[in-house]
């Protein structure tokens, strides 16, 4: 089955941010709302989206500004929403990276049938390796063959990822010492949202501690965070 679409919704209006989140989901896409550039901006560290729709005018960095800054990225297609009759702002949008705009007020019909059409754009290919592409990376005992997906120990040992292993330790080793939930680490590594009492993540945490923990009854390269979720408490190094 296919992952519905994640798209994060920044606006500093509520009504908007709300509206457009619910109408989103209604029609088969999972939604993420963010009150402005800085808050746009811990969603983005800790969440994987596919699209987002991005008001141009907000309160501290306005919409074109973070449309600049994540141009030279190009993994994450941005719809804007303008002002009806600013025209020079949708030109110059376009110009610096968007990749569509819509005009305030809206139809949530059109709005809806614009992301599906720049998705059906966006290229599929999924990335897990990213920057960490051709490298090793060292933590505590072990050091990671990205290319290869082996973890290698102190002791020459190796020990190949399966797939959903490897994709959980890439989020972890890119974000070292960061609490990261069970639903942020579920939309990173897979793609999707938890339901009720889903235990995905702490399943794959205890299959994955089991290959890197000396110890798994007393793990200290993965913690527990109580109320909190998962963190790679060790440092990360990056070779080659």
């Amino acid at each position: 089955m296919t992952k519905p679409p994640h798209i994060l919704v920044v606006d500093d209006h509520q009504q908007i941010r709300d509206s457009v989140s619910r109408y989103l989901e209604k029609n088969g896409m999972r939604a993420t709302s963010a009150k402005d550039a800085q808050d746009m901006d811990v969603k983005l560290a800790n969440g994987h989206f596919d699209l987002m729709v991005l008001d141009v005018m907000m309160p501290g960095e306005s919409g074109l500004s973070v449309c600049q800054r994540l141009a030279s990225d190009k993994s994450l297609p941005i719809i804007l929403l303008t002002a009806l009759g600013e025209e020079t702002d949708r030109i110059v949008g376009l110009e610096i990276g968007a990749d569509d705009y819509i005009a305030k007020p809206f139809n949530p019909r059109e709005l809806l049938a614009r992301i599906k059409a720049v998705l059906r754009r966006a290229p599929q290919a999924e990335t897990v390796a990213g920057a960490l592409a051709g490298k090793l990376v060292r933590f505590a005992h072990l050091t990671l063959d990205v290319d290869r997906q082996i973890l290698l120990g102190s002791d020459g040992d190796q020990t190949a990822l399966t797939s959903a292993d490897f994709k959980l330790l890439m989020v972890l080793v890119e974000r070292p010492r960061v609490i990261l939930s069970r639903d942020q680490l579920l939309d990173l590594a897979a793609g999707r949202a938890a339901g009720p009492m889903d235990r995905k993540i702490d399943n794959q945490i205890s299959r994955l501690r089991r290959k890197i923990e000396p110890d798994i009854l007393r793990p200290k390269i993965i913690k527990t965070i109580r109320n909190g979720g998962y963190c790679l408490s060790v440092d990360v190094e990056v070779e080659g």
